[in-house]
């Protein structure tokens, strides 16, 4: 956070916000599903400058150093967040000696203003009314259980009310969230719904309201951990779209994978130097009312990416020895849920670290208006002889030289009766192999000839079959 200055007058202050690859802790990378309370998570800084007057502290700088595994890393990450919130320093000043501090002020009030009324606007022409869904968390971080998150969601008159209070208390291990994140996958599913083009302003948010209580999954308290959160918060999304669907069917989409994977190696390379590779396997929507779901995707509710391979393999001692996606793993539906996404990595160092979150192994993605639910995950851990060892959707655990790590994230939902997609839709997926033959008779009623084509007449009587059986 930057105080932003036009002379001696306070115009605003540049904020940015980041992950780092190791903030110390318990174990390399820092999040794991399987941290407790807060404390085993890393450092914890209460606010304190770390420049001041444009030099850094160095007391404080010495102190961050001692608790974190890779210094250089964690500072590069600091300095780029210093040198954006020193871009963003510049624009504001530049947009005041433009405006005025007076004119800027007065534009950006009505800039919020203006976002406000255009999202009443368009909540006001929604229908009244309230519903309610629950999805799942399949793991408290520790083991297999599930973790209900209840959404129940009243639309009344140009507002929109979310309530979480009725999710799970806080779980054991580190996927409570934070309020803050909980708010903003809220906001994420209400705006997806809204057809009009709005500013990205803090307006928008004026008309939806986010109850949660302290002590839920939903709302971290001390000393919980919670450095994981980010599952929670893509389910959230889920059961808010899960609700919202019940009463805006038209505008919501199917769920996705149920968020993006995050997979972190660490180890010591040969020479001895320490090495933290943050990966997150990204992504996959579920089918929407007008178009079929996105492959390869992050999850609506984040921004990230995953890291190309030739990065991965310069920079980390690593092999990715499969990247791509899984045919048949995408739900059934007029609009086809997206494919699973598989990526296997080979482990090089001897004793490497492994966390992993993930979900959805055990409750697949739904599927809406008839359409069919995405596959569910899985994680496989292959020995140099052979041997597969079955691993659950989140875990913290120790691999060695040739070990091979496999991943598949779910597929997404479909939308819609799977037996109204277009028969040359289904065919153009069995020729690019995201959907099978068999799968495409089976899901679709659509039969496929030895050329690839579209045999009409045995596709009318399979479907004919369906809607006389």
């Amino acid at each position: 956070v930057k105080p932003v200055f036009l002379d001696d007058d306070l115009l605003g202050w540049a904020v940015t916000t980041a992950h780092h690859g190791d903030v110390g802790g318990r174990l390399p990378g820092s999040s794991a599903c399987d941290n407790t309370e807060i404390f085993q998570e890393g450092i914890r800084i209460p606010w304190l400058r770390l420049f001041v007057e444009g030099e850094p502290v160095d007391d404080v700088h010495r102190l961050i150093e001692a608790n974190v595994r890779i210094p250089r890393m964690t500072f590069g990450d600091l300095g780029a967040q210093v040198a954006a919130c020193s871009v963003a320093e510049r624009a504001l000043q530049a947009l005041a000696l433009r405006h005025g501090r007076e004119g800027l002020a007065a534009l950006m009030s009505a800039l919020l203003d203006y976002t406000e009324r255009l999202v009443r606007l368009e909540i006001e022409s929604w229908p009244d009314g309230t519903a309610s869904f629950t999805d799942y968390l399949g793991s408290d971080g520790i083991e297999r259980v599930d973790v209900p998150i209840v959404a129940r969601v009243t639309i009344a008159g140009d507002e929109v009310t979310a309530d979480l209070t009725g999710s799970a208390p806080m779980v054991r291990g580190s996927l409570n969230s934070t309020r803050s994140f909980v708010q903003a996958c809220v906001y994420q599913a209400v705006r997806c719904a809204l057809t009009l083009e709005v500013p990205n302003t803090a307006g928008a948010f004026r008309p939806i309201h986010v109850l949660t209580k302290p002590g839920t999954v939903a709302e971290v308290v001390m000393p919980g951990a919670s450095s994981m959160r980010g599952v929670t918060g893509f389910r959230v999304l889920d059961a808010l779209n899960g609700a919202l669907a019940q009463l805006l069917p038209e505008r919501v989409p199917a769920a996705g994978e149920g968020g993006n994977t995050l997979a972190i190696f660490g180890a010591e390379r040969p020479g001895g130097e320490r090495f933290v590779y943050y990966e997150l396997v990204v992504g996959t929507w579920g089918g929407t009312p007008v178009a079929d779901g996105n492959d390869g995707l992050t999850n609506p509710a984040s921004l990230a990416a995953n890291i190309p391979i030739e990065v991965a393999e310069s920079e980390f001692p690593i092999v990715v020895e499969r990247y791509g996606l899984v045919p048949d793993t995408g739900g059934a539906g007029e609009h086809r849920g997206g494919l699973a996404i598989e990526r296997v990595w080979r482990c090089l160092t001897p004793s490497t670290s492994l966390i992993v979150r993930s979900d959805r192994a055990e409750r697949p993605p739904y599927g809406l208006a008839g359409g069919s639910s995405g596959a569910t995950s899985s994680n496989v851990l292959v020995r140099p002889d052979g041997t597969e060892d079955r691993l659950p959707a989140m875990f913290s655990t120790v691999i060695g030289v040739g070990d091979v790590y496999v991943h598949r994230t779910a597929g997404g939902g479909g939308f819609g009766d799977p037996f109204a997609r277009e028969p040359s839709s289904v065919a153009a997926d069995v020729a690019n192999a995201k959907v099978s033959a068999d799968a495409a008779r089976e899901s679709y009623g659509v039969v496929i000839d030895a050329n690839g084509d579209v045999d009409a007449a045995a596709t009318r009587a399979q479907r004919a079959e369906r809607s006389a059986g």
